[in-house]
């Protein structure tokens, strides 16, 4: 979807267009959300759109979209990356390297993953094949559609007539951002689970 649609779509049907966008777009179908939610936050800056609905529609499609996501790998996973894969962007290659970030990450994977485009719908649909549960699922799924969603509308609410202009720079430092916090918790867990297995060394030698 190109960035003029975008604009049309929101201008025209306000909190309606951010719902179901962002839930289409989340869920794979391919829609530029944080464009899409940075001209929400300059929509707001307008006073085209209100600062709360907005807030609530990107929110609400963002958890609705990723929960899409999480029930198509529980449900059927398989079936659907043999199926519909190169539809969603699901291919085996694609889910194999999600499945190596979640199994490094864990659950954190669900909120950083929202930074990182093209891995939001893969981290859930790769909770949802690895059987996560539910309850897990959705308290680190919708904080970070949360904290997502309303970075990005704010980012396009403080820029204002400039949103458009630096919103691929935006953009570009939150990846850089998000990786770095990726690794950051790698290297944390990596040492935890370093001390834990010297610990227990050092119990079963006394």
């Amino acid at each position: 979807m190109s960035v003029e649609t975008l604009t049309q779509w929101i201008s025209q049907y306000g909190y309606a267009g951010i719902f179901f966008l962002l839930m289409l777009g989340i869920a794979g179908l391919p829609v530029p959300d944080e464009t899409l939610l940075t001209f929400a936050g300059y929509m707001v800056f307008k006073g085209r759109l209100h600062a709360t609905p907005t807030i609530a529609a990107a929110v609400l499609g963002s958890i609705s979209g990723i929960t899409l996501s999480y029930a198509m790998g529980r449900v059927a996973g398989k079936f659907l990356i043999e199926r519909f894969g190169s539809y969603l962007h699901l291919t085996g290659e694609r889910i194999e390297r999600a499945h190596q970030w979640f199994d490094r990450l864990g659950k954190w994977a669900l909120m950083i993953g929202y930074f990182i485009p093209g891995v939001r719908h893969l981290t859930a649909f790769v909770a949802g094949s690895s059987k996560l549960e539910p309850a897990i699922f959705a308290l680190y799924a919708y904080a970070g559609g949360l904290i997502w969603a309303s970075t990005f509308i704010a980012s396009g609410y403080l820029l204002g007539e400039k949103w458009s202009v630096v919103t691929k720079e935006i953009q570009h430092h939150f990846v850089i951002a998000a990786c770095l916090a990726s690794l950051l918790f790698i290297v944390i867990r990596f040492a935890r689970r370093s001390g834990a297995i010297q610990t227990a060394k050092r119990i079963s030698d006394d």
